[in-house]
């Protein structure tokens, strides 16, 4: 009987070990799996490059056939700057003299014989200020979406900057126009295009009477009751520095071949 029940457990193992054949058509089935794991590896490949490639050529062809802003000739808006500042409603370029007393006009706030501090926008001549006391350091050119420091402002006029100042609550696309047009340096190396809103400053930090846009170098002021982007080149090509194309000078600003600042962000 021992011999027996020895044999039936030698036999047991034995039966249990996979054959041959058996081991055979295991690897098979591993080599095909593996096979197949490689060729959804693959196809995850293709699929990923093809939606690259997709993707790229969509932005490439976006960029190539995107809407473009119309390119504005200088030379044809200033053709048509007198026509344009009449639609626009605007007045005649006003020369609204110094800050008084007139010796103030050119100081630098906090060094004497200026003023300790910035006086109020009221004590300026005209609204916005076109002249007088301002900081020592002048404002980059540049097209802004906030009102930018004033006293800074006005030390960029001293240099000769002109300045295109809209009215906050203005949109559209004549302003879309302007702020393009001044964002390429050379339709104006010495222009500040920005919204004008100085609340804490009561009736002098708004534009007067419901302007909507106003033009201004050193001294010399003009408003209008709507932007236009011809009317503020008519004034900037002017009076601002250099005048466009060759032409005089009609500003008087006292340091105009000083530089102010640029490169600042917008």
């Amino acid at each position: 009987m021992a011999g027996r029940r020895t044999g039936r457990t030698a036999a047991g193992p034995a039966s249990e070990r996979p054959t041959k054949a058996q081991r055979k058509e295991e690897a098979r089935r591993e080599r095909v799996e593996i096979q197949r794991r490689m060729a959804r590896s693959r196809r995850t490949r293709w699929i990923a490059m093809g939606l690259v490639v997709v993707m790229v050529a969509a932005g490439a062809a976006y960029y190539a056939f995107r809407p473009r802003p119309k390119t504005q000739d200088p030379g044809r808006l200033l053709a048509a700057a007198p026509q344009a500042a009449k639609a626009a409603g605007c007045t005649d370029v006003r020369d609204v003299g110094s800050y008084q007393p007139s010796n103030l006009d050119g100081d630098h706030i906090g060094v004497p014989p200026g003023p300790a501090t910035m006086p109020p926008l009221s004590s300026y001549p005209s609204v916005p200020p076109a002249s007088g006391p301002h900081n020592g350091t002048p404002w980059s050119r540049g097209v802004y979406s906030s009102p930018p420091p004033i006293d800074q402002v006005i030390h960029s006029l001293e240099h000769g900057a002109a300045v295109v100042w809209y009215a906050p609550e203005v949109s559209g696309a004549e302003l879309a126009k302007i702020q393009a047009f001044y964002r390429d340096s050379s339709n104006g190396l010495k222009v500040i295009v920005a919204p004008y809103d100085y609340p804490d400053q009561g009736a002098a930090g708004t534009l007067p009477n419901g302007s909507a846009m106003a033009l201004v170098a050193w001294h010399h002021v003009e408003t209008c009751s709507s932007v236009s982007l011809a009317a503020a080149f008519g004034f900037t090509a002017r009076y601002g520095i250099p005048p466009y194309g060759g032409r005089s000078y009609l500003g008087d600003a006292p340091e105009p071949a000083t530089p102010i600042y640029r490169d600042l962000p917008s």
